[in-house]
């Protein structure tokens, strides 16, 4: 029950950063079109700080406890798709196509062959 909790304090603060990740990369590109290129990074690092500020402690409490280094970045992919998906369907109006699904799947596949050994 232990090995569950710590996973949980894991895998939450990764996917809260994920919604400042993708806001930052997909956010300047519809927010400052007309600003200039350094504007616009800069906008997009103060957002991935706090995203980091996050993301850091879930994946050093991880390492440290629970998962190998692979799952943890397979991990990471698995909720980074999962959460910029609906954001970039949602938030730039882009439309759903079945072939997200389809490396959805691909993904989930992924982390089955790297966690079944744990």
């Amino acid at each position: 029950m232990k090995s569950i909790a710590v996973s949980l304090q894991t895998v939450l603060p990764r996917a809260a950063p994920n919604f400042f990740m993708s806001f930052a990369w997909c956010g300047q590109l519809k927010n400052l079109p007309d600003k200039p290129g350094d504007t616009a990074a800069l906008g997009s690092w103060a957002t991935a700080l706090s995203g980091y500020l996050l993301q850091v402690p879930g994946h050093r409490i991880g390492d440290a406890r629970v998962f190998t280094r692979a799952q943890l970045k397979t991990a990471h992919e698995v909720i980074t798709l999962a959460m910029f998906l609906p954001f970039a369907t949602v938030y730039r109006d882009q439309s759903f196509k079945l072939d997200y699904l389809w490396a959805g799947l691909c993904l989930v596949g992924a982390a089955y062959l790297i966690f079944r050994s744990r």
